[in-house]
């Protein structure tokens, strides 16, 4: 990598040269950059704002899995099966589907070299399981904290080959010419207070973005606090958006943040909400009287856990939508209580639940004590992790929330995971691989295997590639021209910028979260249009450290209008209610008892066989394109042969793709 001094704007500042930057420090940034390293390319940098920080190293669940092609005992499986399956996941590209199966042992067997422990049995078996839509067994687990397990064995090859590594550099801009990447403007955050050296750069032909998915646009949000995004910079660069409307929601804990799923709700803990004046209210026997019939719907809240508009009227997607009402509606606090049995009862009425309630619960010998006994009794660790972040549920009640846990959608990718900005790759969460549903698991291997492909097809054809200088130093001075504005303008004797920020991402998770409305959407977004037309006017820091929350503000506010746009013309094309995301319709049906506001019409499939693109602009660009379809596969082994010989069979032509 070369290091230079350049003159640009009439002042000297630092460039970094090199073929590839990789943008981001988990799970897939760090694949990225092994997979250049083991084919022969070590001319990147991975750059990263917090090393540690990012969903990856920081999230989990009660039994955190990996998805691939099953690899043990007698389950049919081949890539084109998984691709079938991960394709009816609805507003998918066939041959996106194809790559993520055929690329997941792979991938998978990756990990486990690198030390990852996913359980064998005597014979050396991987075993699996069933996620949710999920028809052979293909999960797998390392434990609560598998993508940290994941992140942390790549991180040590990744060290232990001495590979270029930035550390607290906030990207900020992304330069291209007309057609692609040029490089990138990044505020170094050890010299923020130094108009002199806050701002490199980086020239490079190739980026991989690995930023994990838009999490600070969300107030609710189960997105550790270290994970923000930077979507908007690169819808600002001109990268297209896909599928934005469709996310995973949750209920949560809010401090810790941490999904409640699995054994948090099997072992049916008591829901409580505590109102302004310190009383409490067990809402959700208040809303169900018959007590058997309220514990199976918790006990089956654990496995059907992300909030689904499908079991919105009589599933177990009704808690999620009571959570709701106590918190927006009613302004309670609401928590999980596992000191005590529901209505404080001594024994559950186990015999009389539901019979998949029953049948699990006996089979795990815990049809006895309080919540926390079951706890303890099927999944220490799952009362052990809350313990090591500082909350004893032996003692304390846990607050939760429904909160964003996973967009689907993203950047909009081809099958090597190269966005419509020609060098530019998208992976990992920022890449929008997935439709409206998806295989629990899935993003962990979307993540490695376009990281992987990325890389792959970088070595290929990209790794000759070189930016013009005249070109980079046109963009690089244009892009620094508008951030030394806003660096200046931005400086004051007060500072809003924090009760800004904290202001946009309530109205976020007011308008744009699991409970929708075209009303309320418009009106935020025209707010947002608004408050980035007067960024400059508006935001005030008194300290010169505090540009890190400016920038985080903007690339917020970015985001929030691209995808609430996204929003509003799915609901003006006739989109109904759908995977994660609850539009209200007054025409529509709501669960016995819940207010007008979650009245609404499911889906009828008419916009199954489509993805909504999204080009950010003035005005921002949408339209909607049939999704591709699932290739065949396969193929005459002494052609494919012939053809790998001769360029590794990543021969296609890129306007086939875009």
């Amino acid at each position: 990598m070369e290091i230079t001094k350049e003159i640009i704007n009439d002042r000297k500042i630092t460039v970094y040269a090199c073929n590839t930057a990789i943008v981001g420090s988990g799970a897939a940034g760090f694949n990225a950059a092994l997979r250049l390293h083991e084919g022969g390319m070590d001319d990147f940098v991975l750059i990263s704002e917090g090393r540690l920080s990012g969903t990856s190293r920081n999230t989990g669940s009660d039994k955190q899995t990996y998805y691939k092609m099953n690899l043990c005992a007698d389950y049919p499986d081949s890539p084109a099966a998984m691709a079938k399956d991960l394709f009816a996941g609805r507003c998918v590209d066939g041959d996106i589907a194809y790559a993520e199966a055929a690329g997941s042992v792979r991938s998978f067997l990756h990990l486990a070299e690198l030390g990852v422990p996913f359980p064998v049995n005597s014979l050396g078996e991987y075993v699996g399981y069933k996620t949710d839509h999920d028809p052979r067994a293909r999960a797998t687990s390392a434990g609560p904290l598998t993508s940290k397990l994941m992140t942390e064995s790549l991180e040590k090859r990744f060290f232990d080959e001495k590979l270029n590594f930035f550390d607290n550099f906030l990207i900020v801009s992304i330069l291209r010419d007309s057609e692609r990447i040029c490089g990138l403007l990044a505020l170094d955050l050890s010299k923020i207070g130094d108009p002199k050296s806050r701002f490199v750069l980086i020239r490079s032909a190739n980026v991989i973005f690995a930023t994990g998915g838009p999490a600070g646009m969300y107030q609710d949000s189960v997105y550790p606090m270290g994970h923000t995004g930077s979507s908007g910079i690169a819808f600002e660069a001109g990268v297209r958006g896909r599928n934005l409307t469709e996310w995973q929601y949750g209920l949560a804990s809010v401090n810790p943040r941490w999904n409640v799923s699995g054994t948090y709700m099997q072992v049916l803990p008591r829901f409580v909400s505590i109102d302004s004046e310190g009383k409490e209210h067990e809402f959700l026997h208040e809303y169900e009287s018959d007590l058997p019939s309220c514990l199976s719907r918790i006990f089956k809240k654990g496995y059907e856990w992300p909030f689904d508009s499908r079991k919105a009227i009589s599933g177990s997607s009704v808690i999620d939508l009571l959570v709701y009402r106590e918190t927006k509606l009613l302004g309670r606090r609401v928590y999980l209580d596992y000191r005590s049995n529901p209505q404080g009862l001594e024994d559950l009425p186990y015999d009389s639940l539901a019979k998949e309630a029953k049948d699990y619960l006996t089979s795990a010998g815990a049809c006895f004590g309080r919540p926390i006994d079951r706890l303890l009794h099927m999944n220490a660790p799952a009362y052990e992790l809350y313990l090591s972040k500082g909350l004893d549920l032996k003692k304390e009640m846990l607050e939760i929330a429904l909160c964003a846990q996973h967009n689907n959608g993203g950047l909009d990718i081809d099958m090597w995971w190269q966005t419509n900005l020609l060098g530019f790759f998208a992976c990992g969460e920022v890449a929008g691989s997935h439709g409206v549903y998806r295989p629990g698991g899935s993003a962990l291997n979307a993540g490695q295997v376009g990281s992987m492909r990325a890389a792959q097809y970088i070595l290929e054809y990209g790794k000759d590639s070189n930016v013009p200088v005249r070109v980079f130093e046109e963009a690089a001075a244009k892009a620094l021209s508008l951030h030394e504005k806003i660096c200046t303008s931005v400086l004051s004797n007060e500072s809003n910028v924090m009760r800004l920020l904290m202001e946009a991402r309530i109205r976020m998770s007011r308008v744009g979260g699991a409970i929708r409305s075209k009303e309320l959407i418009d009106g935020a977004k025209e707010e947002i249009e608004k408050e980035i037309v007067t960024f400059t006017d508006r935001v005030r820091i008194s300290d010169p450290s505090d540009l890190y929350y400016v920038y985080k503000l903007r690339d917020t506010l970015i985001s929030q209008s691209v995808y609430l746009s996204a929003m509003s013309d799915y609901i003006e094309r006739g989109g109904l209610s759908r995977g994660s995301s609850l539009y209200t319709d007054p025409a529509g049906d709501c669960a016995p008892g819940l207010d007008d506001l979650f009245r609404f019409r499911p889906d009828d499939g008419r916009m199954d066989g489509v993805i909504q693109e999204v080009e950010y602009g003035r005005p921002t660009k949408i339209s909607i394109r049939p999704v591709r379809p699932l290739p065949e596969g396969g193929g005459f082994f002494e052609n494919v042969w012939r053809s790998y010989r001769q360029n590794h069979n990543i021969n296609y032509h890129q306007e086939e793709i875009h």
